[in-house]
Parts: C-alpha cells; sequence; structure tokens
C-alpha cells in the first residue's frame, strides 16, 4: 500500500511540483508523512495501518518527484549530479539508520508502535527547516517573480556568473511563453523532442527497478535465508551490511557522477551489475546441486555485495539524477512526476513477482532473468541516454530538438566536456 501511495503522490506530484512550486510540494509531502505516520503508530486494527501506509506513499512519492528537481534548479550546472546525488545517499543512508533504529526498538515495548512513528520525526524537521529555505530560482522566474528569483540566485553565483544565469533565465523565459501556458500529460507524447526525453528518463527509471535492486533491498534477509544462513539474527546482520554498502557506494558515486559524467558512470554500473547477477545465479544453482551450502552461502553473499558495489554509485544515482536535468522547465515537474510513477510502478512489480517467481523458477533462474535484463538496459543506455554531464538545462534542451530534428551536424557531445583531452 505504501508503493501504490507513491505511486499516486508521484503522479500528481509533478502537477504540485508545476502548480504550486517546488518549497510548498516538499512542505505538503512532510505534512502528508507525518499524518500517515501518526495514523500508523495509533492504529488499533489492520485497516487503519494500512490507510497510514498509504498516507505515507503519498508523502514519499511526491517527495520523490520534488527533491531531485528542487537541488538542480538551485545548482550550478558544474556540481549538480554530485548535489542530486546527495538526495540518493540521504535515502540509502536513512536506509541503514532505519535499521539500527529499529533494532533499538526491539528492546522497547509496543516495539512496532514506536517503530513506525518514529519515521515521522524527520518529516518535522524538515518541514521547520524548509521554511527558512527559498523557492527555485528557474521556477520563480518562469512565475514571473524576476526579483525574488534574482534575489536568490545572487546568493548561489558570483556577480560574473550571475548576468549569465540570467540571461540563459530570460532566453528559457522567452521560450515558455511562446508555449501554451499549462501542460497536460497527453502534451508530454505530442513533441518527437518531448517523447524522446521522456522515454531516456522513465526508462531509466524502469531499468534501475528490474535490474533488481528492491529484491535485494527488501528481500536481503530472505535471500541470506536462502543461500544457507537459517539464523535470524545473523541474515538480518548480513542485511545490514548490505545498507552499509549501499550508502558508501552512493557516495562514491556523488563524486564519479560529475567527473565520470551520467552516461559512463550508468554503462560501467551495469557491466558490474550483470556480472554480480551471474555470480548470484550461479552460486544458487551450485548450490542445489551440491551438498557444500556453506561454500556457495558465502559465494552468494559476496554476489549481493558485489551488486551492490556496483549498484549504487551508478544506476543509484544517475537515473534520478538525469530526470532532474533532461526536460525543459514547463515539463520538468509533470515529466519527473510521470517517471517517478514509472519507477514507483516498476519496483511495486518487482517486489511482488520475486518470490512468486523463485518459487515457480528457483533462485538462481530468477537471477539469471535479472541479469537478462540488464543487458537490454545496457543497449538502452547506449541508444537512447545522451551524456548531460556540465551542461546547461538550455544545452540539454538542444541535444533533444537536434535528436527530433535528425540533425546531422548534432552539437550533442558525445563525450562529456573535457573528455575529449
Amino acid at each position: 500500500m505504501a508503493l501504490c501511495g507513491a505511486m499516486i503522490g508521484a503522479a500528481t506530484g509533478g502537477w504540485i511540483n508545476d502548480a504550486y512550486g517546488r518549497k510548498k510540494a516538499t512542505l505538503s509531502a512532510d505534512v502528508v508523512f507525518v499524518l500517515g505516520s501518526i495514523v500508523m503508530a495509533v492504529a488499533p486494527d489492520p485497516y487503519v495501518l494500512i490507510l497510514g501506509r498509504f498516507l505515507v506513499g503519498l508523502g514519499v512519492g511526491v517527495a520523490s518527484v520534488t527533491a531531485p528537481v528542487y537541488i538542480a534548479e538551485a545548482s550550478p550546472s558544474e556540481i549538480r549530479g554530485g548535489l542530486v546525488s546527495t538526495n540518493v545517499l540521504m535515502i540509502t543512508g536513512g536506509s541503514f539508520l532505519s535499521y539500527l533504529v529499529n533494532l533499538a526498538f526491539t528492546e522497547v515495548r509496543g516495539t512496532w508502535r514506536w517503530m513506525l512513528g518514529v519515521s515521522g520525526v524527520p518529516a518535522v524537521i524538515q518541514f521547520f527547516l524548509m521554511l527558512f529555505l527559498p523557492e527555485s530560482p528557474r521556477w520563480l522566474y518562469l512565475k514571473k517573480d524576476k526579483s525574488k528569483a534574482i534575489a536568490v540566485l545572487s546568493k548561489i553565483y558570483d556577480p560574473d556568473r550571475l548576468e549569465e544565469e540570467i540571461d540563459q533565465l530570460a532566453a528559457a523565459f522567452d521560450e515558455e511563453t511562446n508555449r501554451r501556458n499549462t501542460v497536460g500529460y497527453w502534451d508530454v507524447f505530442k513533441s518527437k523532442e518531448m517523447r524522446l526525453a521522456f522515454l531516456a528518463g522513465a526508462g531509466l527509471q524502469a531499468f534501475q527497478q528490474f535490474t533488481g535492486i528492491n529484491t535485494v533491498m527488501y528481500y536481503g534477509p530472505t535471500i541470506m535465508q536462502m543461500a544457507g544462513f537459517h539464523s535470524n539474527q545473523l541474515a538480518l546482520l548480513l542485511s545490514l551490511f548490505v545498507a552499509a554498502m549501499n550508502a558508501i557506494g552512493t557516495i562514491v558515486g556523488i563524486y564519479l557522477i560529475d567527473h565520470v559524467g551520467r552516461r559512463k558512470l550508468a554503462l560501467s554500473s551495469l557491466a558490474g551489475v550483470f556480472l554480480s547477477l551471474v555470480l548470484l545465479a550461479g552460486a544458487f544453482l551450485l548450490q542445489t546441486s551440491s551438498h557444500a551450502t556453506g561454500l556457495y552461502g558465502w559465494l552468494a553473499v559476496i554476489g549481493v555485495v558485489l551488486y551492490i558495489a556496483f549498484f549504487a554509485p551508478g544506476m543509484g544515482p544517475v537515473p534520478w539524477t538525469v530526470n532532474s536535468e533532461i526536460y525543459p522547465e514547463s515539463y520538468r515537474g509533470i515529466c519527473g512526476g510521470m517517471s517517478a510513477t514509472v519507477n514507483w510502478i516498476s519496483n511495486l512489480i518487482v517486489a511482488q513477482s520475486f518470490l512468486s517467481i523463485t518459487g515457480a523458477l528457483g533462485t538462481g533462474p530468477t537471477f539469471l532473468i535479472l541479469a537478462g535484463i540488464t543487458v537490454l538496459a545496457f543497449a538502452f543506455v547506449i541508444v537512447f541516454v545522451p551524456e548531460t554531464k556540465g551542461l546547461t538545462f538550455e544545452e540539454v534542451e538542444r541535444i533533444w530538438k537536434e535528436r527530433a530534428g535528425g540533425s546531422s551536424n548534432s552539437r550533442e557531445p558525445l563525450l562529456a566536456p573535457g573528455d575529449q583531452a
């Protein structure tokens, strides 16, 4: 139900972002999340608990759309990828901390109520801190509040760079005024350049999930037990280590995404994920035909750790970063919401089908299927995802126009700026 709520929250979050701004969207997500946490904590029966989960999902869905866009629009282009990736670090780091917090609450009466209720505390903190943060300068400028936009930009850029940014915003504003005042969901599919941009963004979000990340994160303890570690405590301890690796890998990704580039990082990440999934599949296939379960169990653990080590720096942050920067301003909220909805739908499909598929085919063949999907994802990135490292929003928009027009002298950089040397 949390995933269902997140899908709806992501789908409506794009519209909220465009209509009311990034700041108000974040504040509304915090309010809904706190309300859901309280409902879960005091739930007298399972039905009220399910309602609380749904409300929490709504808040998560809106936040998943808003945070990357807000960060991207308030960031200089040369460090935009790293700053957007910090949002993913907060997610993976928060997952690790939640393991520790829940472990502490196992010693408290009313364990599960505390576990669910305390999740509202970070949302309360963010709500009050967000009150002191400005609205996105790009959203302000394009909503004709230019003086406030310039005031915000002046806190980000030095005077020389400030003038350049204002000129780019002015050009973007002129182009936006030539478009319709309101953009609907169907408008995304009417323009070839927007179809190409949305295909790249939504495809990355789908492949992020279908390459299996949440089978590892949701069912980590279960996978450990499938590998032969039947102790609940040991399985949870190994999963805690996996969560820590996820957070550490994201820190590496923050550095690499603006140095290596989004496209190269995604491709290298997928190559490592493929090898890790093949290792995992091999460990489970060999385990079923051998009595040496201990050896192959540890091989499976190594496969999971390697999977996270390759996934976290690349396919963890890259889809969110790319989706925060590939759409024109008037489409950024709605396309970001639609692509995030694709992510949550894919998440739900994988989460609900993993155990059923492993029960029908076996764990080894299931991981081989994920490895095959990873090959498709690798090909998808090569064909459809351009490099956006170091580019302004206007330069990224030009890429889609040139691709849509089939220009033979496209100015799209196959290598990111500086890589040619």
